[in-house]
């Protein structure tokens, strides 16, 4: 099974724009509530939609250049990136019912 992959401003490419599959990528920090109170939810996705769908997850502190080269300014923000291409984000905590209703049509594009 697999889970959420720590992506960094050095593995970006490699595990985001080079991805077989839809990628999300979770922009979070540390001190960030609504991102840690996100995780569980990243995490569920990412276990069910294992080999359709990639979750990354992205410390906006650790990693600056990613979250400023896609322009993330409130937290978390999630990005679907298909074929290396951003195709649609979402700011802020939202249940997993409204993520898979949002993100559903990307997995299926497969």
């Amino acid at each position: 099974m697999a889970g959420i992959v720590t992506g960094t401003d050095e593995s970006f490419e490699a595990e985001v724009l080079k991805a077989d599959v839809p990628v999300v990528v979770d922009f979070s920090a540390a001190w960030c509530a609504p991102c840690r109170a996100m995780e569980p939810i990243m995490e569920e996705i990412a276990r069910e939609q294992a080999g359709k769908l990639k979750v990354v997850k992205l410390n906006v502190d650790d990693s600056p250049s990613v979250a400023t080269r896609f322009r993330v300014q409130s937290l978390p923000t999630l990005i679907v990136f298909l074929d290396g291409q951003p195709v649609d984000r979402v700011a802020g905590l939202l249940s997993k019912d409204k993520l898979m209703a949002r993100f559903g049509d990307h997995i299926r594009e497969l």
